[in-house]
Order: C-alpha cells, then structure tokens, then sequence
C-alpha cells in the first residue's frame, strides 16, 4: 500500500501530501476540483502515461515552474517520477533515490483504474479494450511493459523501412521480425494466461449483483498457421502497401460476453456494461493478490455515481475484501456513508482537507 503520497506542481495542486491511516482513501469535492488529478498523479508510479493517456507537459501545474513531481513511500521504498522544466516531455523515474526506468515501478507496485471515459469501453476502439488487457497483464506479469516497448520499436523499425525501397535490406528486415516474434510471443502468452485465469475466477463468481462476464482474445486470422517471423517475412509486400504491420499482437482485441444473457458486451446495457467492468476488475485483485502476495492499488473515479444503495453496499463489501488500498472520488460524500471507516479527504480547488474519519 501507499503509505505516504506526495504531489508538487501537478495539475491543479501545487503541493499536497496525503498520509492514507485506511485502505479506503476518499476524495470528494465538486466537479474540477481535482479529485482525479490525484489519481493520475497516482497512476503515474505505474509504467505508461497514467489513467487519462495525457502528454507529460500536460501534467504540470498551469503558471507553475513547468516541472512536476509525485513520489510515494511503498512498504518503506520510495517511488518517484516527474519531469523538469527543461525536458517536460522526457519522464524522470526514481526508485529508493536511484535513477531507474518506468517499467521497473510495476516491480513494486500494482495500478489498475476504472474512471467513466471507461464505461465505453466496450464500444470504444480495438486499441482502448488492448490498453486495458495489457494493464491488467502488466499487474501479473511485471516484464509485460519492456516486452511492449521492444516489440513497438521493432515494428516502428520495420515499417519505415517497408515503406522504403532503397532502404528495405532482407538482413535488417528479418533481424527486426525476429525481434518482434520474440517479444510479440512474450506479449501473447502473457494475455492468454491473464485470461485463462480470469475465466477461472469469474466462473466461481455469483451472478448478482454484479453481470459476470467471460473474456476472449480476438485475434486476426491464420494467426496459428506459421510463426509470427514467418508471417511477417511472407507479408512485406502486403504490409508496405498499407503502411503499417497488419499481423501481430498489436491487432489483438478484447471481446467479453454478458454469460447470464449470453450477449456480447457492446451490446449491453450501459449498467449492464460498468457492472461487467467490476465484475473483471475485482476478480483481476483477486488474482493479483493471490500472485504476487499483495493486491493492486485501485483507482476508482466516480465508481458510486449511477449504482444503486444496494449495489454499492456490495461494491464496497467485495472491495473490502479484496484487501487492498482502495482510492475513490465523488461528488457527494453521502454515497460512501456504508464504509465505516475510511480516510476522507475533501478537495477544493487545488486543496485538501481532512474530513470526518
């Protein structure tokens, strides 16, 4: 868990230091006030650009020094990223006061968010729903992150030179499909078993109150008939033609059925679909805490808004069980009224205060 959060100059909030004494941290406050920008700031010690995909530059406060900065103590190692002012686009990594690499923070420390651009999710593009797949992956397998960013440098390689005759060497080629076969098979066997393990545990989940979905990797066709480096070798020409790679697992797609009414997603309800989403978040802390000895941190932004009392007693019963820090924004602090006890922290503007405990 975190156990000390410290913001400077980020978004809206040009300090703040929280000190969570309860796995439940609540932020409520208006709208604007910057309750999420306290979970991306979060979601900052985890690779990749934090829960709303911004720009780095964008995080920094506005009339601020144009630097930014979010460290956390985690079981007594010190987690930090930011940037400076002078490289506002380059991320900056620390760990226990040791310049580091990004991917290294999910040695430490497990993220997984929900916020409400994600209730499209389901209707949102292939990429969004693979964003989310490798987000849950990466909890359980740490080097999911390095093997993401070896296979896009590989592919980005490949691509510019397809699309080049004068530079498309056979030799350079076939080392970069290499590459990419390697670690697209890395990315691959890290999915399948993600999901293997999630239909394991949401089959052992009751129906209600929450919709219990099942989850399948969609993946192009013929993918089985050869190895990726001999697919890629064989579509060169296909593949300069496009301008892009149209084989690998960059096309990968997340599908999840409704089994109760046995319907896809996408076509759902809008309840129907935030409650499939919970029900694979929780069932993904489970398995993160079953691996790893400790469970994720989660980052809920709104979570409470649109569930029922009875649903959200339930909600946050089953996220107590889960046993881990549980970070969670609202505009009314009356929708938490079932969680006993918790640290309650109300923003305004840019500012914290405590709140009844």
């Amino acid at each position: 868990m975190i156990g000390r959060l410290t913001l400077s100059d980020f978004r809206n909030h040009a300090d703040a230091l929280i000190l969570p004494d309860h796995p439940f941290i609540l932020l409520t406050g208006d709208n604007g006030a910057g309750k999420t920008n306290i979970l991306e700031a979060v979601s900052m010690l985890a690779p990749g650009r934090g829960l709303r995909g911004a720009a780095l530059r964008a995080m920094a406060r506005q009339d601020g020094p144009g630097s930014f900065g979010v460290a956390a103590d985690v079981e007594g190692v010190v987690l930090g990223t930011g940037v400076s002012a002078t490289t506002p686009d380059r991320r900056q990594v620390r760990i226990g006061g040791v310049a580091s690499s990004a991917n290294a923070l999910a040695d430490h420390l497990a993220i997984v968010w929900l916020t409400p651009a994600m209730d499209r999710l389901f209707l949102d593009s292939p990429g969004g729903r693979r964003r989310f797949l490798d987000r849950l992956t990466l909890a359980l397998h740490p080097g999911h992150a390095a093997h993401s960013a070896r296979y896009d440098a590989a592919m980005r390689a490949r691509n510019r030179l397809l699309v080049d005759p004068r530079r498309a060497d056979p030799v350079w080629l076939t080392a970069l499909e290499a590459q990419m076969d390697e670690h697209g098979t890395a990315l691959e066997q890290a999915r399948a078993d993600l999901v293997a393990r999630l239909n394991t545990v949401l089959d052992d989940q009751p129906d209600a109150p929450f919709a219990r979905p099942s989850v399948l990797i969609e993946q192009e066709e013929g993918v089985r008939d050869a190895p990726l480096a001999v697919r890629l070798g064989r579509d060169r020409r296909r593949d300069a033609a496009a301008g892009r790679t149209l084989s690998g697992p960059h096309r990968h797609d997340l599908s999840v059925t409704h089994i109760a009414k046995a319907q896809p997603a996408a076509l759902c309800s809008t309840g129907e679909q935030k409650a499939l989403l919970l029900s694979i978040l929780l069932a993904h802390a489970a398995l993160v805490a079953a691996d790893r000895g400790r469970p994720p941190v989660l980052l809920l932004d709104e979570v409470a808004a649109h569930l029922d009392p009875s649903r959200r007693a339930a909600l946050f019963e089953r996220l107590a069980a889960t046993g881990g820090q549980v970070w969670m924004t609202g505009t009314e602090s009356s929708l938490f009224n079932d969680l006993t006890v918790a640290t309650r922290l109300t923003v305004t503007a840019g500012h914290l205060f405590c709140s009844a405990t």
